[in-house]
């Protein structure tokens, strides 16, 4: 092995080792301190390699992580502000703020969006099927397809 890529790759383990324990803690209050010292780097110098390698800064990707499990437990049906405090975020209001600035609509309009597309698709499957899978399997050609599936 050259001398000159084991560094990069050690370097880059290490940063990996620190995503994934955002990833695995993503709950809890982990100040960047402690994020940092999971790859045993300085929190100035961690910060500045996070960043070059996945184009955010720790604390963005952080908070990228817990809105993205939002995502999924408001799919899943849970109340707004279980949600909020499930994630990680302390305050229901900052939560709503974020996630409307992030997502483009608030938790609550997320969560009548869902329904209506779950209602939907109960109703008309078939708007959900992409049309290549359907042209695959000759449902195209099938002038009665949509009453098979009702």
């Amino acid at each position: 092995m050259k001398t000159e890529s084991y560094p990069r790759a050690y370097l880059y383990r290490r940063i990996v080792q620190a995503k994934i324990f955002i990833d695995n803690n993503y709950a809890d209050n982990i100040p960047l301190k402690k994020i940092s010292g999971e790859a045993f780097f300085s929190k100035f110098h961690f910060n500045r390699l996070f960043k070059s390698i996945y184009g955010k800064t720790p604390h963005q990707y952080l908070t990228s992580v817990r809105l993205d499990k939002a995502q999924l437990l408001l799919k899943e049906g849970k109340p707004v502000s279980e949600v909020c405090f499930l994630v990680g975020f302390e305050s229901v209001g900052s939560f709503s703020r974020l996630f409307k600035h992030t997502i483009g609509v608030s938790p609550t309009a997320f969560v009548s969006n869902q329904a209506a597309r779950k209602k939907d698709i109960a109703v008309n499957p078939l708007k959900f099927i992409p049309a290549c899978i359907a042209y695959k399997n000759g449902w195209m050609e099938n002038s009665n397809f949509e009453q098979i599936f009702t």
